[in-house]
């Protein structure tokens, strides 16, 4: 604890870091201020009771974790930073497939500027489409015949106002991570959604101590269900950190007076290359169908279809995993090109004993490659629908989340991230870190 409270000190010695953090944390207070201010035109009272007597136990209610509450305080961040997933999501799969988005990722800077750019369009534009089907949503809602928006207010000036509000929400939004992850610590992005779940902890926590302290719940079975939820997710997140080293041999060559070469190396292959991004995109696009949905309130069939895409039901399970093992294997091949690391190696003069250089050592790398991602993948979908599975066993929804799939892996992943910049901080200036060894093992999102 010595080292520790120490190590907090340094980081108020230094004054870049301690700029760093106190601009992370005011843009992070302004994203939480503007999660609790409504839309105008809609009667907060009515929606703060309406929004307690909806159930959690729906996507939306997922949704509204990612958000932090906002999407149920119908905030003018109700939409938070999930477009701009969506998007990203688009322009990398368009990237894998169209020849234009091939060439822009091979242009250096200029190429990932022009990328940047066509992600912003499509963040507005998916932006537009879900604000849409919020207002058409809010619209329909009510409680004991007491409309959310008031008659006076509803109509075609109420989408367009919410539509454009929402849109720059999201953009404000993204400006704010940008300029986290420019001029202050960690990824701006995923502390975003990290401290929108986290907003959300207090609460959870709270109703489930109101419900065993009614009698609803037992105490000790919710301790021995939080018990299960952490060990199992531990234990998942212990497993995919494992790696898979493959030996690179390279030849002795002399230049001038210095000599290159001769010794073996090793190209480190984690079971989880992808971390947790393809968790966030497959539950961005399990977003998109619900909020298409709710532009149909009145339609009995489009809604009993809405019921099959329930957050609890056995058919989002299966999409949603089946979804992640894909987008695993996706990500897994943009981050990890096993031809670009195979030409690497022969111009380097480095090649894997027994395998030929070229296109041999690129399909020996790609085999191994596909097999250790295929248990990080189904490692990933088991945390992913582990609490859907959990609301069965009458867990609240917001309580089984935290304990246990997305949203702890968010904590964890994005927690040891942003503390790893700061240890990188503190060891440049010769200030000893949080871990004896100057090494903390971080992910990104």
């Amino acid at each position: 604890m010595g080292k520790i409270s120490e190590s907090f000190r340094n980081i108020f010695k230094i004054q870049e870091l301690r700029d760093r953090i106190l601009f992370t944390a005011g843009i992070l207070i302004v994203v939480r201020f503007g999660s609790h201010v409504t839309l105008p035109g809609i009667d907060a009272g009515v929606l703060a009771e309406a929004m307690r007597n909806q159930s959690s136990n729906t996507l939306f209610g997922l949704y509204d974790l990612f958000v932090g509450g906002a999407f149920s305080n119908a905030a003018i961040l109700a939409l938070g930073i999930m477009p701009y997933i969506s998007a990203s999501i688009i322009i990398q799969l368009l990237g894998a497939v169209v020849p234009y988005f091939q060439k822009l990722s091979k242009e250096g800077e200029e190429g990932r500027k022009k990328i940047t750019q066509l992600t912003r369009y499509g963040t507005v534009g998916i932006s537009l489409l879900q604000a849409w089907g919020v207002s058409v949503q809010l619209s329909s809602m009510s409680i004991n015949g007491i409309p959310i928006v008031p008659p006076a207010v509803a109509g075609i000036g109420f989408h367009i106002s919410s539509m454009i509000i929402l849109t720059a929400g999201t953009v404000f939004m993204m400006w704010l991570g940008e300029m986290i992850t420019e001029k202050g610590i960690g990824n701006g992005i995923s502390l975003i959604i990290f401290i929108g779940i986290i907003a959300r902890f207090p609460a959870a926590i709270f109703d489930e101590y109101r419900l065993v302290q009614s009698g609803e719940k037992n105490l000790i079975v919710e301790l021995i269900i939080i018990a299960f939820l952490v060990v199992v997710v531990a234990s998942i997140v212990l497993l995919t950190q494992g790696t898979r080293r493959i030996p690179v041999q390279y030849a002795k060559r002399v230049v001038g007076r210095k000599v290159y070469g001769g010794v073996t190396q090793y190209i480190p292959m984690r079971v989880n290359t992808a971390g947790v991004m393809p968790i966030i995109f497959a539950q961005a696009i399990m977003f998109i169908p619900n909020t298409i949905l709710t532009f149909f309130p009145d339609s009995d069939t489009l809604q009993n279809v809405a019921g099959y895409l329930n957050y609890t039901s056995v058919t989002y399970s299966v999409i949603y995993g089946l979804m992640i093992i894909f987008f695993t294997y996706f990500y897994t091949a943009v981050a990890f090109n096993p031809k670009d690391v195979a030409e690497t190696m022969q111009k380097q003069g480095g090649f894997i004993p027994g395998i030929r250089p070229g296109k041999n050592t690129s399909d020996f790398i790609d085999n191994i490659l596909t097999k250790i991602t295929l248990p990080g993948s189904i490692f990933l979908a088991v945390i992913a629908i582990l609490p859907a599975f959990m609301v069965r066993f009458n867990v609240s929804s917001n309580f089984a989340s935290f304990f246990g799939g997305t949203s702890l892996l968010i904590i964890v992943g994005v927690g040891l991230d942003t503390l790893q910049q700061v240890e990188s901080h503190l060891l440049m200036r010769h200030y000893d870190g949080f871990m004896r060894t100057g090494k903390l093992r971080g992910r990104r999102l």
